[in-house]
């Protein structure tokens, strides 16, 4: 593990619980005419998450409380299972080979990092950093390759083709996989009333995306 990641995913069964989602920055200038001048600051959204949402007893409270010490509070990133976005498809499906393209071969590139399109007709492409080893699947120009001719660096998203399987010029490059959030911790204290939290007081656990 690195000093500033740890790959390790948090409590999946409190992560069930949070709320949250994508967040970006967009600045308006509303003129004298009435019209609106808008830009985006940010390039990517960014995902933000309330975590206390899932702590429903004081065992979950502990765990919570040992993974906010081994990580140091805002220090060190995590893996974070978004619920309502963890797979190139759509929740309902299973990954697919061919669900994301991923590049074009020309006959010399090995390596080609893991995608995920959001739309179609100005889509937003947000780069997958970290997908879940052993749910990847690769295709080329539509037929699956198998596993024994591609690896996968599971900490940085990046698919590499063995040397004799490199994809030829013009070859389309797809993948299917189920993937997690990069994020950290947003505070470095937890604030917790263990008189409130035993009446049903929901504890604020805020996360937020980071790019590792």
């Amino acid at each position: 593990m690195s000093a500033s990641f740890h790959e390790v995913r948090f409590p999946v069964d409190i992560a069930l619980g949070a709320t949250g989602g994508p967040e970006r920055r967009t600045e308006i200038v509303t003129l004298g005419s009435g019209r609106e001048e808008r830009n985006a600051r940010w390039v990517h959204s960014r995902r933000r998450f309330n975590a206390g949402y899932g702590v429903r007893t004081l065992d979950d409270l502990a765990v919570l409380i040992a993974f906010f010490e081994e990580r140091r509070g805002r220090l060190i990133g995590f893996r974070f299972r978004d619920p309502g976005d963890e797979q190139s498809c759509r929740p309902s499906a299973a990954p697919e080979p061919t669900d994301q393209g991923i590049g074009l071969g020309d006959g010399a590139t090995v390596g080609f990092q893991l995608v995920k399109r959001y739309g179609t007709d100005a889509p937003y492409v947000r780069t997958i950093f970290k997908p879940v080893a052993g749910t990847v699947r690769v295709a080329v120009n539509g037929a699956e390759v198998p596993a024994a001719r591609w690896s996968l660096d599971a900490a940085s998203g990046i698919v590499t083709f063995a040397a004799d399987a490199v994809p030829p010029p013009g070859a389309t490059i797809t993948a299917g996989f189920r993937f997690d959030c990069p994020v950290r911790f947003d505070t470095d204290s937890l604030d917790i009333s263990f008189s409130a939290f035993a009446a049903g007081a929901i504890p604020s656990v805020p996360l937020v995306e980071i790019r590792p």
